[in-house]
């Protein structure tokens, strides 16, 4: 037991860390577009600056399902590497098909990764509405 929670609070921080640096390079980004992003139209930059944000969010979600895949196999949980990645997937959203399920002794895993994708996606949802209104609100103070 103790072990399975060392490695889940293990992988969350390491996707934590993740989601921090892409916070990172996004502020970044989005500082050094700033005098494109506040001209007009502001509806087409505003929606080009979007893009960027969704994709730097799917960029995380999805390397956060791929940092607990690798665990997976890694632990040897799984017969397959496909397995170790539909079961993160399927964890991390906290879609829980339940096809397929961890073993007894692993089983704590799997609360622990749909507590980080629930964590994350709550992140990149804030993520995301704060990179529109800020770049709204520098849009109309421009």
């Amino acid at each position: 037991m103790v072990l399975q929670l060392v490695i889940g609070s293990g992988l969350i921080a390491l996707t934590a860390l993740v989601a921090a640096f892409a916070w990172w390079l996004l502020e970044v980004f989005l500082l050094r577009s700033h005098g494109w992003a506040i001209r007009p139209p502001h509806g087409a930059r505003l929606t080009a600056v979007l893009l960027v944000a969704m994709f730097c969010t799917l960029m995380v979600m999805t390397a956060s399902v791929w940092i607990w895949a690798i665990a997976l196999a890694l632990l040897d949980i799984f017969v397959t590497f496909e397995a170790s990645v539909y079961f993160a997937l399927v964890a991390f959203t906290t879609l829980g098909f339940g096809d397929i399920l961890l073993p007894v002794e692993w089983r704590l895993l799997g609360g622990l990764a749909a507590a980080n994708g629930l964590l994350i996606f709550g992140l990149l949802t804030a993520m995301l509405v704060e990179t529109l209104r800020e770049t709204r609100a520098r849009q109309r103070d421009a």
